[in-house]
């Protein structure tokens, strides 16, 4: 059993990895945001429709919760949507800096859709990364479109998070998956269909960004979520809390080592992006703290 949390534990690293590169690879693709997100979807839900029927899992559903998985796929579609577009008119460090705010939205809409107190500690961590968030603003004016894109972005995380949070708790984490995709997928489609963006230049793509599609889809995606669902079962929440809160880390430092000078930021930047992080850390560890205390 040590043997399966310490192999979890490395394994979640990689999978926190492979999640920070993500961000790289909305800039390696040269494709815009939207026919990214679309490919990214639909090979995903290729790999995960073919897993779940070799494993024989039951897809079917009642109507309540198809409609509340392809709501969930709506947000997740939006929410890699103003990710990638974020990094398009931006950069990496500013998308993953911003996006970090996340858990700090999550403690917000959490006391909304499960009916719990807010927590007067949550809203001084809040103001603390707004503190965070101004410095950033202030150094970084030329990014201002791609930093309230990675906010917008960080928004529909922490929503999609909290949504599924429900749903998690009495369905299996594959099947979810992908009727979120497969609805994501959908309502993308219908956009692209009537505002007439199927065209044929929309399914020329070049090579390299096939082979780039294909890792992003495959292991950024449908690889990692199912690893994911499997190391939760040897590690706490808390462990793969804190481990999760290094993708921003991960991923800032792989676009410095792989676009070098326009990945380079002032040191205002740095110590808002730090601000920002340290502060959702910390509100991980006091959660863990009152948890354990109760």
């Amino acid at each position: 059993m040590q043997n399966d949390k310490v192999r979890s534990y490395f394994h979640l690293h990689l999978i926190v990895f492979i999640w920070g590169f993500t961000a790289v690879l909305g800039k390696l693709i040269s494709l815009d945001a939207l026919p990214l997100v679309w490919y990214r979807m639909m090979i995903a839900v290729l790999i995960i429709f073919l897993y779940v029927r070799i494993r024989k899992t039951p897809l079917a559903l009642s109507k309540r919760l198809l409609f509340g998985f392809l709501f969930s796929g709506l947000v997740i579609a939006l929410h890699w949507l103003t990710f990638f577009q974020a990094i398009k008119v931006s950069n990496i460090s500013v998308t993953l800096a911003c996006l970090s705010t996340g858990a700090l939205f999550a403690s917000i809409l959490e006391p909304i859709f499960y009916g719990k107190k807010i927590v007067v500690y949550e809203v001084l961590f809040g103001l603390l990364v707004v503190f965070g968030l101004g410095i950033i603003f202030r150094v970084e004016g030329n990014y201002v479109e791609g930093i309230l894109l990675a906010l917008t972005s960080a928004f529909l995380s922490a929503l999609f998070s909290v949504i599924n949070g429900k749903f998690a708790k009495h369905n299996d984490a594959a099947v979810i998956t992908l009727y979120e995709l497969a609805g994501g997928i959908g309502f993308l489609s219908i956009y692209l269909l009537f505002s007439g963006q199927f065209t044929k230049e929309f399914f020329q793509i070049s090579t390299s960004d096939l082979l780039w599609l294909f890792v992003l889809g495959s292991i950024c995606t449908a690889y990692a979520f199912l690893a994911s669902v499997k190391v939760m079962k040897f590690l706490t929440p808390y462990t793969v809390m804190l481990t999760i809160n290094l993708e921003p880390i991960y991923g800032i430092i792989l676009g410095i080592l792989v676009f070098s000078e326009s990945e380079k930021m002032s040191s205002e930047f740095y110590i808002g992006a730090s601000i920002i992080l340290i502060t959702v850390i910390l509100n991980g560890i006091i959660k863990n703290y009152k948890k354990v205390k109760n």
